[in-house]
């Protein structure tokens, strides 16, 4: 178990190192996944276009949608934007900064979707297959004598070669490498355009807004790191608290029994003073509360965690009620000087 928890304190430390990982793995994941596919094209003239559509672009928005699940940042940039404002102003800019660098990781699987489709052909090869210019590359004599219906029936069939049969009108070989080769023109074309714009966004972008890129950044991992220490605070809260309620129960009982067998062993062998008496481990546990010692109480202070987080400034005063207290004035400071003589 102490293994366990040692690994997930090292992915909690690097967490940004993890999830770059994370998205490589799941990229080479979707290389895999399209490898492993049976693409099969239905050769109808309504549906090519539709079923490419779909191959094309329905698995990159799943793998994007799952690169943000696995973002832990999610529910924190969900909880952000939704919290009230209270008395911490809630800024765009830092919003923005969390979402672009989920998305920047998260759009790696479905880039390389996309690249390893167009480089493939094949669900070009189904969509275009309709347009392919017949008067350049067929027998264009013959075209006049088919109704466009049965044009568009007849080139629908070139992806399928077990039912192609218009070799006497255009050669399917000539059309598959035709349209394979417009295709991994895109490919490559797609594939240097989003280096170049990652380029831009990572390394271009901080040089002319470096100082509000630098305070996006800071405060992105204010939130991240404050959100995890509320998270341990609070767990070592409920700890002490669930201690003592357990505690006080088993003393309470132990009473209850020796009131009940006032005149047997156990009213001999322990005595009421005793059972009242709180343990030294009680005693620690009850500072741990810091004064918060029922359900109410503990309810207001998590539901004015929500509603009005504390204002980012130093020197405040202690939480008191269900707010911040601090308006009134402060008491005067000791000033103390200090007298240094050369001897």
């Amino acid at each position: 178990m102490d293994k366990f928890r040692m690994i997930f304190q090292f992915l909690q430390s690097n967490q940004e190192s993890f999830m770059n990982g994370i998205c490589g793995i799941m990229a080479l994941a979707s290389a895999q996944m399209y490898s492993a596919f049976d693409f099969n094209c239905p050769c109808l003239p309504g549906y090519n276009a539709a079923y490419s559509a779909g191959i094309l672009l329905a698995p990159p928005l799943v793998l994007f949608l799952l690169g943000l699940v696995m973002n832990n940042n999610v529910s924190m940039l969900a909880e952000e934007w939704k919290r009230p404002p209270g008395r911490r102003a809630k800024d765009p800019a830092v919003l923005r900064y969390m979402f672009c660098s989920m998305a920047q990781r998260a759009l790696i699987a479905p880039v390389v979707w996309v690249a390893v489709t167009l480089l493939d052909g094949k669900c070009f090869l189904c969509a275009f297959c309709t347009a392919v210019p017949v008067a350049a590359l067929g027998n264009g004599s013959l075209t006049p004598g088919l109704s466009a219906p049965e044009l568009a029936r007849l080139l629908a069939r070139v992806p399928c070669p077990e039912i192609y049969d218009g070799d006497w009108l255009l050669a399917r070989e000539v059309a598959v490498r035709y349209l394979r080769c417009i295709s991994q023109a895109l490919g490559w074309s797609f594939v240097l355009l989003t280096t170049l714009l990652a380029f831009v966004v990572r390394s271009v972008r901080p040089c002319f807004t470096q100082a509000a890129f630098l305070k996006s950044k800071y405060w992105s991992h204010y939130i991240d790191i404050e959100r995890k220490l509320f998270d341990e605070t609070c767990t070592e809260h409920a700890k002490a608290f669930a201690k003592v309620c357990i505690q006080q129960f088993f003393e309470a009982m132990n009473h209850d029994l020796e009131l009940g067998h006032a005149h047997g062993p156990l009213a001999t062998a322990t005595s009421p003073s005793a059972s009242h008496s709180p343990t030294e481990g009680t005693e620690e546990e009850r500072e741990k509360l810091r004064g918060i010692t029922d359900q109410g109480a503990i309810n207001r202070l998590l539901t004015s965690w929500h509603k009005c987080k504390p204002p980012l400034r130093l020197g405040q005063e202690p939480l008191m009620g269900n707010g911040w207290a601090g308006g009134g004035p402060r008491p005067p400071r000791k000033e103390v000087a200090t007298y240094f003589s050369k001897v």
